[in-house]
Formats: C-alpha cells, structure tokens, sequence
C-alpha cells in the first residue's frame, strides 16, 4: 500500500492519498488539486474515490474539480446532504482499493455527517482518517452545526459516544491521522504533531481521559471563541460543489472601480512605504487566506495589488481556498496610480504614544507593553469607536504582520495618525528581557508588562 500525507501550512490542513493495486482514493483535498494528480501520475495509479471525512467548513475543497478531471466517485457520509452525483456512506460500508479495505465509521460530533475512515491491510486496521473528530492532543470543536438543527452541547454529546464507543475500541497501535494540525481553528490545543496512535492519544489527549458525559461536553462547549465568519458559506459551497479553480482567471485591469475593495498582498515593508489609499494589506507571507476570510466581504469586487503576476495568481487560489472567488481584477504596478504611505517605527520609538495591540486576549495576557489597549484584530472592525481618532496610535502585534493588517483597517475606516510598530512585541520582549537581566528582576511587573 502506498500511503501519501499532504500538508498545506497556511491552512493547517492535511489531505492524504492512499493507493493499492493501480487504484487509489485522495481524502479530503484541497481546492488545488494538482499535486494529487502528480502523486497518481509518479505512483502509476487511477484515482477511483475522492473522499470527504465530512462538510469542511474552514476551506473549499477540490473534490469535484479532482473528481471531474479524472473521473473518480465523490464519497460523503449520508447526513451531509450533498448536492450533487456522490456516494452516500453509512456505518460499515467498505470501499475497496487492491487488497486495501477502507471502512466507513460514522463519527459524528464536530459535525452531524462527519466520517472516521480505518484503513485495514491484510485483514488488521493500521490506520484511522479522523477528519475532525479526533486530532492530535484534541477533539473537534462542536459548535459549527448550529445552522443543522442541533446545539453545541447535542453535538458534544455525540462526539463524546464517537469516541468513547467506536474510536477507543481500536487496537491501540492503529495510526491516527487527522484532516487539521496546530493552528486551526476547528480545534482549540491541536498539537503540531502529524500523527499519534490510538494508544499514545488515549494516554496523552485530554479528550480521551476518563470522565462523565456531562463534564466532558461542558469542557468542549465552554471558552469557545466564536469561528470564523467564512466557515458557513465554505461548508455551502462544499455542499453544493465549487466550481473549478480554471474558471476564476483574473485580468490585470489600468482603473479602479470606486465600488471595488483593494487588496495589497505584497508585505508590511512594501504597503508600508507606498499603497494605494483605502487599501486593505494582507500579505502573501503570512496566514493569509484565513485573515482574508475573516476579513474581507464576499459580495464586494476585489481587486488585487501584487508585486508580479505570479503573486496575484498566487492570491487569486489562496483566496479562492476559502471561498472567496469576487476578483475583479489584479495591479501589478503601482505607477498609475496616486499612493500614500503608512509610517513606521521601531518597537524602541513609542515614547509617549498611545499603543494597540491587535494580538488575541491569551496572548496580550502572556507579555504586553505597558498602558497598551487590547483589542483583537478579528473583533477590530466591531470596536472601532473603543478608539480615541485624535491623537497618534502605534499599533502593535507579535512580529508587525497583524499590526499591518490593522493600520489599513484604521485608515480606511478614516483614521489619520496611525503607525505600524515594526518588529512587534517579540522583539520587544527581547529587549525587555535584555534590559531586565541588567537590572533588578523587580523591573517586570507582576503582569509581565512590558515597559513604554
């Protein structure tokens, strides 16, 4: 059997292609489907089944573009609905690859329809797809099944009979590879490990340790931050089956539409010393697709600024990636058109001026500099009017990547004094850390502040 993990970083998000006797299945794949093909195509097999674990709701993906260009079955779990030519599985149905069986186990819990595939080879299960039910060092979260009819707690409640009656009663040395790794946001503490086993999880992963029904669901329901604004309308366009990515060529255009949003991809430093008014700056080199997610509208032209190309076709399939697909058109060159310029400083030049810091709560908990306000930059947009307009405002995040993003979010929401702090609060720390050692460890407050 060839067994093949694909790991996209941006996304957090693992696909896998499995392969046996000239066929093959591709489990959860991303909106690009072209790697898949070339694995087929270096492992000499035809790819028979495109499988879905369950309705992803943090990307878009690939499965009826793959399936279309290579003639393979769309394979979903029954519940999901799904609204186009697939094969519906239930509990127990086997799919069959050479000597490989896949057999379907109906884990529902982060999701109603959600799927668990164990991969059995000469008769003994070796490995468990889990999708999102089971990650490494964590569970799906169980609140994304609200628009279906059930509540977070009904959800839980599932997942935690998933796991204890079907997940646990598997040989321990059965491999556990899951769809997500450390970042996601379907999970709350997923560790950056690729894969555990049964055993090790059952040991190590909070989830699994003994405990009631009723603690467990309160553990998994409780702190939960509210998801991302883009998961609904991906597991719809998942459900209903996007187009293919071919079909989403963007022009380079000479003139702005005024109704069009500008979206700068090229880094802090470049946007930085010259842009395009009201432009929104997203880098290419950061989490970009999930930021732009959480960001950007979906019914608004877009209109993409990259240093080349290449770069805004990179944008182009990474935005796509989420579902977004309202490109108007891309700039590659800024000489036509008139700029401003977002001032910077360095995290040693902030006497005296009011500080924002755009990192999560958890964060701005660990270490923050003195006096600084703290609001989060996916809540920025909410609390605007939390903000004092009239005096100068460095903003700050762990490395300038967030800062950024926020700075164009304040001046396109009409703000005149904003500077990026470049470097952010870890280069800070540093220097923190630096001026502590030479002095009396009573410098630090209790907090961990970080002095102005």
């Amino acid at each position: 059997m060839h067994f093949r993990h694909f790991y996209l970083p941006c996304l957090a998000h693992a696909s896998y292609l499995i392969a046996d006797g000239g066929e093959a299945a591709v489990v959860d794949p991303q909106r690009d489907v072209d790697q898949y093909l070339e694995a087929a195509q270096d492992l000499g097999v035809t790819i028979k089944y495109v499988i879905e674990t369950h309705l992803h709701a943090d990307f878009v993906s690939g499965h009826r573009e793959l399936a279309a260009r290579r003639g393979a079955e769309i394979v979903f779990g029954a519940r999901a609905n799904a609204a186009f030519p697939h094969r519906a599985i239930h509990d127990g149905d086997v799919l069959r690859l050479g000597g490989v069986e896949l057999r379907a186990i109906e884990t529902p819990g982060h999701t109603p329809e959600s799927i668990s595939w164990l991969v059995i080879e000469n008769g003994r299960p070796s490995k468990l797809l889990t999708g999102d039910t089971l990650f490494i060092g964590d569970v799906g979260r169980p609140d994304l099944a609200g628009s279906r009819g059930f509540t977070s707690a009904e959800m839980a409640s599932m997942l935690y009979d998933s796991l204890h009656e079907k997940i646990l009663t598997l040989p321990g040395d059965v491999e556990v590879w899951p769809a997500h790794g450390a970042g996601s946001a379907c999970g709350r503490n997923i560790s950056s490990d690729t894969s555990s086993t049964i055993g090790a999880q059952r040991k190590t992963n909070w989830a699994l340790q003994p405990m009631p029904r009723q603690e467990f669901v309160e553990l998994l329901t409780s702190g939960l931050a509210a998801p991302p604004r883009y998961f609904p309308l991906d597991a719809e366009l998942n459900r209903m089956g996007p187009r293919a990515l071919r079909d989403l060529a963007v022009p380079e255009i000479e003139s702005l539409d005024p109704d069009a949003l500008v979206l700068d991809v090229r880094d802090a430093d470049a946007f930085g010393a010259r842009h395009i008014a009201g432009s929104v700056n997203i880098g290419l080199d950061g989490n970009f697709a999930s930021w732009c997610g959480t960001l950007l509208p979906f019914d608004t032209p877009i209109v993409v600024v990259a240093d080349d190309d290449a770069a805004a076709s990179q944008a182009v399939m990474r935005l796509a990636r989420v579902g977004i697909e309202n490109v108007a058109g891309a700039i590659t060159s800024l000489d036509r058109f008139a700029t401003v310029s977002l001032p910077q400083r360095t995290t040693h030049d902030l006497d005296g001026i009011a500080v924002l810091d755009v990192r999560r709560a958890a964060e701005f908990r660990e270490g923050h500099v003195t006096g600084a306000q703290n609001i989060p930059l996916d809540e920025l947009a909410q609390r605007l009017d939390e903000i004092d307009r009239k005096e100068p405002l460095a903003v700050i995040c762990a490395g300038g990547y967030r800062s950024s993003i926020a700075c164009s979010l304040l001046e396109r929401a009409g703000f005149t004094n904003v500077i990026n702090v470049q470097g952010g609060t870890e280069e800070w720390m540093c220097h923190s850390r630096a001026a502590t050692s030479e002095s009396s460890p009573a410098s630090m407050t209790k907090d961990h502040e970080l002095p102005a």
